[in-house]
């Protein structure tokens, strides 16, 4: 079980904090849509060069900018500047919070008898947080936040993963082994033959989109989600 965690560099504040199985592009979609809600969109994200953040062609060479994963399209969508960490002394800083965090947050844990993931992600976020950041946060040199709201929520349809695909024949959409049935629509009979575009959601929900319109919802094994609710919005 790894930590992950996203924090302020102007505080030292730990603004996101879970325990996953394994750390990559879902759990930085999750812990940027925590960060997003709580306190806004960010001005930039520095971040190592791991393969959910950046392409690297040669291993130790600079990463590819113009071959961005999944994180980094998000991130430009959302016009945050996504900052690739390659001095020893910036990997040095966020190492030793995240040293912090794991030598800590275990003793936490035993202490209160945590046994499961749901149990130990829930301490942190209802109770640890606020203690490791009341200890080690610091204030800013200047007050005012760096931090803009997004008001639209539109971060939540940006956060997840995007593959494009073509509406099949019987209007529905294959994707990683499920067939999604688009629903009936107001906007036109069908979409066969249509380039669409599937989302993949942190919490494993799905979604097609045809240009910036939500067609249809589903859960992880494919049925229709708010089908109803959808329509009427």
């Amino acid at each position: 079980m790894t930590p992950r965690r996203l924090g302020d560099d102007a505080t030292s504040e730990s603004t996101s904090a879970f325990l996953v199985e394994e750390e990559g592009t879902q759990s930085s979609f999750r812990g940027l849509a925590e960060v997003i809600a709580a306190q806004g969109l960010p001005c930039a994200l520095y971040t190592d060069r791991g393969s959910p953040y950046f392409h690297t062609p040669k291993a130790g060479e600079k990463v590819a900018k113009d071959q961005p994963t999944q994180v980094g399209r998000a991130l430009a969508q959302l016009g945050i500047a996504h900052i690739p960490a390659y001095s020893p002394e910036a990997r040095g800083r966020s190492e030793r919070a995240f040293g912090t965090l794991q030598d800590r947050l275990p003793k936490e844990l035993r202490l209160a008898g945590i046994s499961t993931v749901e149990a130990a992600n829930r301490l942190i976020r209802e109770l640890y947080l606020g203690e490791h950041n009341a200890a080690f946060a610091v204030a800013p040199e200047q007050p005012e936040t760096a931090f803009v709201a997004d008001a639209a929520g539109v971060h939540r349809d940006i956060l997840c993963g995007q593959e494009e695909r073509v509406v099949g024949n019987d209007n529905t959409v294959r994707y990683r082994g499920l067939s999604l049935q688009i629903p009936p629509s107001p906007i036109r009979p069908h979409f066969v033959k249509v380039r669409v575009r599937v989302h993949d959601y942190p919490d494993d929900t799905l979604a097609i989109f045809h240009g910036p319109r939500c067609l249809a919802r589903y859960r992880a094994d494919g049925s229709p989600l708010d089908h109803d609710a959808l329509l009427a919005a």
